[in-house]
């Protein structure tokens, strides 16, 4: 019997941080495991969260709003929606229903001080076996990637927003 219960972590300036998780859910959900997608400081309209909600197995919830976080001023709604997005993936993690955890963005979050990084390495170091967490976003603390199994830095070479073409829907979102 397989066990699960590693935490990865991806990080880094490049793009892809948030693919590499979806593409092991893919692969989980290929196995009939279940998933649970939890992206924090997501409001924008997203294709991963209409391909995977039609998905037996799989529960992916967004917390965030459409407008950017201001870093140095985050909006009270900012820190709440992070907040209500911990709760949730606490809950999630506690239910022992899924075996893939995927915390989307929250390297940022922890970046952008909307969590105490203490609560969430507490919560880390003492939960429930057999959970595969992942963790994605820019700014990974050094404190969590001590903790982790598994470390994924994706590093920027060249991307197209620097000759100016911007997002696109299908690829960046």
């Amino acid at each position: 019997m397989m066990t699960f219960g590693l935490i990865q972590v991806y990080t880094g300036n490049g793009k892809g941080k948030t693919t590499a998780a979806l593409g092991l859910a893919t692969r989980m959900l290929g196995y009939g495991y279940k998933v649970a997608i939890i992206q924090l400081m997501k409001g924008w309209e997203y294709g991963e969260e209409y391909f995977f909600n039609d998905i037996d197995n799989c529960l992916l919830k967004k917390f965030g709003r459409k407008e950017f976080v201001d870093k140095n001023s985050p909006a009270k709604i900012d820190i709440q929606l992070a907040e209500d997005a911990w709760e949730f993936a606490r809950k999630v993690i506690e239910s022992k229903e899924y075996q893939l955890v995927i915390l989307d963005e929250l390297n940022v979050a922890l970046d952008f001080k909307l969590l105490p990084l203490h609560d969430i390495l507490d919560f880390l170091r003492h939960r429930p076996p057999g959970i595969e967490i992942v963790i994605t976003g820019r700014y990974a603390p050094k404190e969590l990637l001590d903790m982790a199994d598994l470390v994924s830095e994706v590093e920027e070479y060249k991307h197209p927003y620097k000759k100016g073409i911007s997002a696109r829907k299908g690829i960046e979102y």
